[in-house]
């Protein structure tokens, strides 16, 4: 995989059973900039989540961007999805990649906890997820790393590094000055009234970044 792929806007959905509303606000966060899509679903039956998978796959083929699947390796394989994010009471990382093959990303959320990430990453992780960095309505007893203990993971892990938790167009900049190479949004993209406005705003911090720190992007 090239590391290059998991890089700048990465919406992750909420829990809807309503697939059209779910599916016009992902096709608004593509049109505004998102490479990645991970589709979060742990409590509908397995056939509307297969459904909305199937949906939101081929969204992602017509605007050339990313999708994976929260948790489920099983569905990410039905579905042939890029890949499968696990957390720390999900699948291993080492079952994630003997199920889905070499082919396919592997992320793993590492919530504030430097060895965990450096595990995963030994495990054959493509990238690391840390946060939540800003007070989170999704998780909002989630722990809270500093943006130091980022930069330090920066300096310590050589995959990509992902952000997440609370992150907006108007705080995302010093994470990405921290050196995470994506920001992980859900309630920025899907809880708000402009979703495709909501993602040209955040991917527009990606271009201000690479106008500050050119030398990041040659």
């Amino acid at each position: 995989m090239n590391p290059k792929a998991i890089s700048g806007l990465y919406a992750v959905t909420p829990e809807s059973t309503d697939t059209q509303w779910l599916c016009d606000k992902a096709a608004a966060a593509l049109a505004g900039g998102a490479r990645i899509v991970q589709y979060r679903n742990k409590t509908d039956d397995r056939i509307l989540r297969r459904t909305q998978a199937h949906r939101l796959l081929e969204l992602c083929r017509d605007h050339d961007a990313l999708f994976l699947i929260n948790d489920d390796v099983q569905l990410a394989l039905e579905v042939n999805a890029d890949g499968v994010h696990v957390g720390r009471d999900d699948a291993g990382v080492a079952l994630a990649r003997t199920t889905l093959g070499a082919g396919k990303i592997i992320g793993a959320s590492c919530y504030d906890n430097l060895p965990l990430a450096l595990n995963a990453q030994g495990a054959g992780a493509d990238y690391v997820a840390f946060g939540s960095f800003y007070s989170s309505t999704v998780k909002p007893n989630a722990v809270r790393p500093t943006i130091e203990f980022l930069r330090d993971a920066r300096d310590r892990i050589a995959v990509p590094i992902v952000a997440i938790g609370g992150i907006d167009a108007d705080n995302a900049l010093p994470l990405l000055d921290a050196g995470v190479d994506a920001i992980a949004v859900v309630s920025a993209l899907f809880q708000v009234s402009d979703t495709l406005l909501a993602a040209r705003a955040l991917s527009n911090v990606f271009m201000r970044r690479s106008t500050l720190y050119p030398e990041l992007y040659r």
